[in-house]
C-alpha cells in the first residue's frame, strides 16, 4: 500500500513539475528517477533521465542504481561506460552500483577494471566501496583477493565482516568462516541475523552437525537473537544433509512460523540425498503449492523415483510439468577467454570448435579409465540403456566448457565455469579428476556454491 501510495504522489509531483515547467531541473528529475526506480517502474526513470538537458554525477548515479535495483544489470554497465565517455566524476554510489552490476554478470575483467579506478579515485578507503569490492571477488570466485582487499582495510563494519564471511562460506572454507566469526565478536562487533546465515550456511555444506547446533543456539542465547525463516532453513539443510532427516522434520513441526519453499526445498533435497521417499512426497507437496512454476522442485522429485526405477512415477512427474505449462531450465555453461564469453548447453554443436571439444573430452576419458573412472549412470533418469545414459552424461555443459578451457587457455591457468543449475554428481567426480589429470584449479560456481578442485579433490568434500 505504501508503494502504491509513493508511486501514486511521484505521478502527481511528476505532473505538476511539467505544469509548472519544472521537469527540466535536475533535482527534480533525479529525485524521479530515484523514487521510479524504487517503484519498479524503470521505463518511467528512463524517459525521466533520456528527458534532462543536463544531468549531474547524482542524476547518473541515481539511474545506474536504478537499473541495479532492477536486476538490469548489463544496462548499468553500459550506461557506466557513457558516463566515463563524457568523464563525469565518479561518486561512491555510482561505483558500489557498477560493482553490484559486475558482481551479479559474474564480470570479472570489468570488476578489477573498476577496481583500479576505486584505487585511482580514493574510493579504497571508502567502507562501502570497499564492501562491494570485497563482494564482487568472493562472488566471482577470487577468494584469495577478497581477503586481500578486505584484510587491509583499517576501519570495518558489519557490512564487510558479513561479505568476508560469506565469502568464506560461499566457497566452503569453513574453519575460516568460524575463525573470522570469532574474531569479529573478539573485536566487540556484534554478529547480526545475516552473519548466522552465513556461518550456519558453512556449517550445512561442510557437514558439521554439531557446530550447526552449537551456533543456532548461541544465536539466540549468546546474541539474543531470534531466528529467522533463513536460520531454520539453514538448520533444516545442516541436519538432512548429514541423514538427520527425522530431526530436520521435527524441526519444521514445531517453528513458529509456516515453513516457506526454501525450508520445503531443503528438506526435499535432503530426502532425495539419503532417499526418503515418503518425507520428500510432502514436501514436494508443499513447494508445487507454493511455487507451481518452479520446475526443479518436479525434478528433484522424479530423480527420486528415477533412482528406484518407478519409471510409470516419473512420467507421471512429467506430464505434470507439460500439462501445467512448466519448462524444466536447461543446463548451461559459460566460460570467459581472452575478454569474451562463450556459452555452452547440454548436448551443445553450434560451437565451432565443438569436434575438437568432443576429442578432448575423449582423451581426457581415456586418462580417467586408467585411474577407475566410471561414468555414474545414476545421475542420469532417463528410461534409457546404460550406453546411452554414458553419451547424455558426456553433454553436460560444464564438461564442455572445460574442455574448451582446456584447449583455449594457456597452460597451468586456472579453469573457472559458471553454472545456471546444481553440478551433477557425475560432473562432480569427472572435474575432480579432470583436475588431477591436467594438473588445473577448476573453479565451478552453480546455483548453490563454489568448487575449488584441485588435485583430484573438491572444497565441498563432496558436501554440496
Amino acid at each position: 500500500m505504501e508503494k502504491k501510495m509513493a508511486v501514486y504522489e511521484c505521478r502527481q509531483l511528476h505532473c505538476l513539475a511539467l505544469k509548472i515547467a519544472r521537469d527540466s531541473n535536475v533535482f527534480v528529475g533525479t529525485a524521479m528517477i530515484d523514487v521510479y526506480a524504487k517503484s519498479n517502474m524503470i521505463d518511467d526513470s528512463c524517459r525521466v533521465f533520456y528527458h534532462l538537458p543536463e544531468k549531474s554525477s547524482v542524476t547518473w548515479s541515481s539511474m545506474v542504481s536504478g537499473y541495479v535495483q532492477n536486476d538490469l544489470h548489463e544496462e548499468a554497465l553500459v550506461l557506466i561506460l557513457k558516463s566515463q565517455q563524457m568523464d563525469l566524476e565518479w561518486t561512491k554510489f555510482t561505483l558500489s552500483a557498477a560493482l553490484s552490476a559486475c558482481t551479479a554478470l559474474a564480470a570479472t575483467i570489468e570488476g578489477t577494471q573498476l577496481h583500479s579506478v576505486v584505487v585511482r579515485t580514493g574510493f579504497d578507503l571508502d567502507i562501502f566501496v570497499v564492501a562491494a569490492l570485497t563482494d564482487l571477488y568472493a562472488k566471482c570466485g577470487h577468494i584469495k583477493e577478497a581477503w586481500h582487499v578486505f584484510s587491509v582495510m583499517e576501519e570495518k563494519n558489519i557490512v564487510m565482516w558479513n561479505v568476508m564471511i560469506a565469502g568464506f562460506s560461499r566457497h566452503a572454507r569453513c574453519l575460516e568462516t568460524m575463525i573470522l566469526f570469532e574474531k569479529m565478536k573478539n573485536m566487540d562487533i556484534s554478529p547480526n541475523e545475516v552473519t548466522y546465515v552465513s556461518v550456519l550456511s558453512a556449517c550445512s555444506h561442510a557437514g558439521l552437525v554439531e557446530c550447526g547446533r552449537y551456533y543456532f543456539k548461541l544465536m539466540t542465547e549468546d546474541d539474543k537473537l531470534q531466528p529467522n525463516v533463513l536460520h531454520y532453513s539453514c538448520m533444516v539443510d545442516v541436519l538432512g544433509r548429514s541423514g538427520f532427516i527425522d530431526e530436520a522434520w521435527e524441526l519444521i513441526e514445531n517453528m513458529p512460523f509456516a515453513p516457506t519453499a526454501s525450508i520445503w526445498g531443503s528438506l526435499l533435497s535432503s530426502c532425495r540425498t539419503h532417499g526418503n521417499l515418503q518425507l520428500a512426497k510432502v514436501a514436494a507437496e508443499h513447494l508445487f503449492e507454493i511455487e507451481p512454476e518452479n520446475a526443479g522442485n518436479h525434478v528433484l522429485l522424479s530423480n527420486l523415483y528415477a533412482a528406484r526405477k518407478q519409471w510409470e512415477e516419473v512420467a507421471v512427474m512429467r506430464k505434470h510439468l507439460k500439462d501445467n505449462g512448466v519448462k524444466k531450465e536447461k543446463g548451461k555453461s559459460w566460460i570467459e577467454v581472452r575478454d569474451r564469453v562463450y556459452v555452452f548447453v547440454v548436448g551443445e554443436y553450434n560451437h565451432p570448435m565443438i569436434s575438437e571439444i568432443y576429442l578432448k573430452l575423449e582423451d581426457i576419458r581415456k586418462e580417467m579409465k586408467k585411474l577407475a573412472y566410471k561414468t555414474r549412470s545414476d545421475c542420469d533418469h532417463h528410461d534409457v540403456a546404460e550406453e546411452q545414459k554414458e553419451e547424455l552424461l558426456g553433454q553436460h555443459s560444464e564438461k564442455l566448457a572445460f574442455a574448451f578451457g582446456l584447449i583455449s587457455l594457456p597452460p597451468g591457468v586456472s579453469i573457472r565455469i559458471n553454472k545456471n543449475i546444481r553440478v551433477c554428481g557425475d560432473c562432480h567426480t569427472f572435474l575432480k579428476l579432470a583436475s588431477k589429470i591436467s594438473g588445473r584449479e577448476i573453479i565451478v560456481r552453480d546455483v548453490k556454491r563454489f568448487h575449488h578442485f584441485c588435485g583430484g579433490l573438491c572444497s565441498c568434500k563432496d558436501f554440496w
